[in-house]
């Protein structure tokens, strides 16, 4: 509760409540002020049990709450929190005084909300919405509900309502249809599932607003229902799947662009905030250098009709995943046809790839730094923590540095101290990785009095998986064998194969097996704290052993049949237990279980044909993601989850091991019986689903103890020494390269 009432903010009410659901009902009293300041920032004191906090706005009270938790009760909210936080009292401290380092804290990439928040309910937003605000986060990216808009929109039209469904598609692929990748695909989207996520959006602008934030909001990109204009629209493709555009300078364009927006005022209100990419990861209808110009005139044109205060925020995606269409003069014609207080630039896989420095930081128009590192929802535990920070300080010294940080990730729930740390770069500066933030990271997230082991352990992590300077970590390549559609190509050239999984273990093998020691001691010496996130931790670490251990396993095996027509009996049997040890180990963590996943879509049917189009949704996304027969996008959104490790990679795995044989002798051959067998299967699971994995009596701790034992020992990934004469390079340990 708010102690005393006289001259509390307007928004103390939605931060008093913010900490009951952090700290329980019975919360202590907390002190709520408004101060002015120049730059944003709080101030937090507590004397004789009781918190105050003073703030310029509600975001930077929540930032203020949660740097009190974490510094002085050793206590954060991460994504896995188990809350309410364990502290029944509230220790004194002297006055503190944070300042934002950014004006703005962005949050949430469009194809976010399709392979981790697809199928939310409102009790996910509210923890999700918490987060956001104890993380600092002012905008973030809202798509639900937004198919209610496009509904309304082209009924509104003329259009019929069937149609209007059949061109929206699956709830499970609106982030594309969004962006303009896709239409009538994968639907109908079900009348229920509009009018639920129409109330769903309301809820969760709601808290947002309420909280301080201002969301962005989605908006035309062009992409319509050919039938609204024929004869009038481009065709283009993305990813083989054709959709269709209007051309720019159709008065319809703009007329569209507006009523979007006004139906969405209608319906959410508005922040004056538009998220528009209509070349996302798609070449222009048009050729022409000037094209791009014309598209971005007509839609400020109508976004500015109906939202004079409309600020269109860009991804910069396209100018690095299609760098050698965008040159810098495309670049610079289609930018320089929107006003600057019109446009905010978000520099999306900043981490890695930035086009800040490439394009001279816009040439001073509004921007923010964005960390992407999670494409399609990938559970591998890998980032370069040490080098996002450094990029991150390089954009802040710039001649024309960022108005703020962000977090674009494809999928969320995966990666925690990377998202961490990056955010915690809106309100800080962090130097040294290892020595100024990563003690505090695991304090805080462990509690304090956890064993010193565990500190140890992420320093392992940090030296090996959390280390991956210079590692371009993206699903377009080779990403380890777990998840790849099999195939006998390897075996025509075993040293590419070497060559990408050597590429993979960039640190001593050893250092990684020893952080894995070092958490799991440090859990068994409280198993209680193994229920939340030290749990997920374990499951991370082992599967960073496991993937490689397959890895090298599989590439033994290749290796072999260089020399050799079969496979050593048990060969495959002991690259197979790999997948059934970690599935084992997933399935003791709920969110690592497929089936969480799929029961989540189907909470949302109501009747047969709903049921139908949000399994299909759920299960095709993860493995074929569009047909059968187009294996382009084949596991991009590869997840390491029981029942799918288990219950549909590893029988795939099977199949190539079955025709290993005939592939030495006849590979043409044995390679198309693998892929009529692959497509089955994949056919097989988009219509009944994974099977259930067996129980384990054992848990989380006992098992990593288990597979630790098992794995551990081991100086080389594979488990065993190399053979004499396999291998191009017998000096080197595969770890070593």
């Amino acid at each position: 509760m708010i102690e005393d009432a006289r001259d509390t903010p307007a928004w103390g009410a939605a931060i008093d409540a913010l900490a009951r659901r952090i700290l329980g009902s019975a919360h202590r009293p907390l002190r709520l002020r408004e101060h002015e300041d120049e730059r944003r920032s709080f101030e937090y004191r507590a004397d004789g049990g009781t918190l105050t906090v003073s703030a310029t706005d509600p975001i930077a009270a929540a930032v203020g709450l949660h740097t009190y938790l974490r510094r002085v009760c050793g206590r954060s909210v991460s994504w896995d929190t188990v809350l309410p936080l364990p502290v029944s009292a509230l220790p004194d401290a002297p006055p503190t005084r944070g300042v934002a380092e950014v004006d703005r804290t962005y949050h949430l990439n469009f194809c976010t909300t399709g392979y981790t928040a697809a199928y939310w309910n409102w009790a996910d937003w509210e923890r999700e919405i918490d987060w956001m605000a104890l993380h600092g986060v002012t905008t973030p990216l809202t798509l639900s509900g937004h198919e209610a808009v496009l509904y309304d929109t082209y009924v509104r039209l003329g259009m019929d309502e069937e149609r209007v469904r059949e061109f929206i598609g699956g709830p499970g692929y609106l982030p594309w249809q969004y962006m303009g990748n896709l239409d009538h695909f994968a639907g109908p989207m079900p009348r229920s599932w509009t009018e639920g996520h129409r109330e769903l959006g309301r809820r969760v602008l709601e808290r947002q607003r309420a909280l301080g934030m201002t969301p962005v909001l989605p908006g035309f990109t062009g992409h319509v229902p050919p039938s609204l204009a024929p004869g009038r629209t481009g065709s283009r493709t993305w990813q083989g799947l054709v959709t269709h555009v209007l051309v720019p300078t159709d008065p319809l364009y703009t007329t569209l662009c507006a009523e979007i927006v006004e139906t969405q005022k209608e319906l959410f209100g508005t922040d004056h905030q538009y998220a528009i990419d209509p070349f996302i990861e798609m070449i222009p209808v048009d050729s022409d250098p000037g094209f791009p110009g014309v598209v971005a005139r007509a839609t400020i044109e109508g976004l500015t009709r109906a939202d004079p205060r409309a600020v269109w925020f860009l991804q910069t995606w396209p100018f690095s995943y299609q760098s050698d269409f965008w040159s810098p003069e495309r670049v610079e014609a289609f930018l320089d046809a929107i006003p600057d207080d019109h446009l905010h630039l978000l520099d999306l896989w900043a981490e890695y790839d930035p086009q800040w420095s490439r394009f001279h930081a816009f040439g001073g128009t509004p921007w923010t730094w964005c960390a992407l590192l999670n494409f399609g929802g990938r559970t591998d535990p890998m980032a370069d923590l040490q080098g996002a920070v450094d990029r991150i300080g390089a954009a802040k010294d710039s001649a024309h540095p960022p108005e703020g940080i962000g977090l674009s990730m494809e999928a969320t729930r995966n990666n925690p101290a990377f998202f961490e740390l990056v955010v915690d770069q809106a309100w800080t500066r962090t130097g040294r990785v290892e020595e100024e933030w990563l003690p505090d990271f695991v304090e805080q997230r462990y509690g304090p009095g956890h064993d010193p082991a565990l500190l140890e352990g992420w320093r392992g992590l940090l030296r090996t998986v959390l280390g991956a300077s210079g590692v371009r970590i993206f699903p377009e390549q080779f990403n380890g064998v777990l998840t790849l559609r099999p195939h006998y190509r390897h075996l025509e050239d075993s040293s590419a194969l070497r060559a990408e999984v050597t590429a993979l273990v960039w640190y001593p093998w050893p250092d990684l097996l020893e952080a894995w020691e070092r958490l799991v001691s440090g859990a068994e010496t409280d198993p209680l704290a193994v229920e939340g996130p030290l749990g997920h931790d374990l499951v991370d670490v082992a599967m960073a052993v496991l993937s490689r251990v397959a890895d090298h396993r599989y590439l033994e095996m290749v290796e072999h049949l260089d020399h050799h027509p079969e496979l050593p009996e048990g060969d495959l049997e002991r690259f197979l237990e790999v997948f059934d040890d970690l599935d084992a180990l997933l399935e003791t963590r709920p969110e690592y279980r497929y089936r969480t996943w799929e029961a989540k879509a189907t909470s949302w049917a109501t009747g047969t044909e709903d049921h139908r189009v949000l399994t299909d949704n759920a299960r095709r996304i993860l493995t074929v993601w569009t047909t059968l027969d187009d294996p382009r996008l084949d596991d991009y959104a590869g997840r390491l989850w029981s029942g799918l490790v288990g219950g549909y990679y590893r029988p795939r795995w099977e199949s190539w091991g079955e025709g290993v044989s005939l592939a030495v002798h006849e590979p043409d051959r044995a390679q198309a019986r693998l892929d009529d067998r692959l497509t089955e299967h994949a056919d097989r699971f988009l219509k009944r689903g994974a099977p259930l994995p067996p129980r384990s009596t054992e848990g989380t701790l006992a098992l990593s103890r288990r597979l630790l034992d098992r794995y551990g020992g081991d100086a080389t990934p594979s488990g065993r020494p190399r053979a004499e004469g396999i291998g191009q390079d017998q000096s080197a340990e595969p770890w070593s390269l």
